[in-house]
């Protein structure tokens, strides 16, 4: 098996995060963040993050997201722009288009979209 050297900086624990959006939260409306936060709810809206985003594997997202990384393991309806990775594990679906330098999709994944896979900005060709 091969391993995905972004990945590291997304196994964290959840008392890793900063933030945390419980499972009983639900939110509508715009959210901006530049340390890693943790979705574990339902958010419906745009988000922007100059940092990494968990979607936890019960959490429900209807937004378009740009962030660093990206770990999907719940639902995402929208599309996902990252500078660097979006991982999507077996328990998590992306119905929308991915732009990002590094893209996984585990097997058991649902994706529904478009991918496109573009160099980060000042990276050796």
């Amino acid at each position: 098996m091969f391993e995905v050297k972004d990945i590291a900086h997304l196994e964290m624990e959840e008392e890793d995060f900063d933030t945390v959006m419980a499972g009983d939260i639900t939110f509508s409306g715009h959210i901006r963040f530049v340390k890693p936060l943790m979705i574990k709810g339902t958010v419906t809206g745009s988000i922007d993050a100059t940092s990494d985003l968990l979607i936890d594997s019960d959490a429900k997202v209807t937004a378009d997201i740009v962030a660093d990384r990206v770990l999907v393991k719940g639902s995402v309806k929208g599309n996902i722009k990252c500078r660097h990775l979006v991982y999507v594990t077996s328990t998590g679906s992306v119905n929308g288009d991915i732009t990002s330098a590094q893209v996984v999709l585990e097997p058991g994944s649902v994706f529904t979209g478009k991918c496109s896979m573009v160099r980060e900005e000042g990276a050796d060709k």
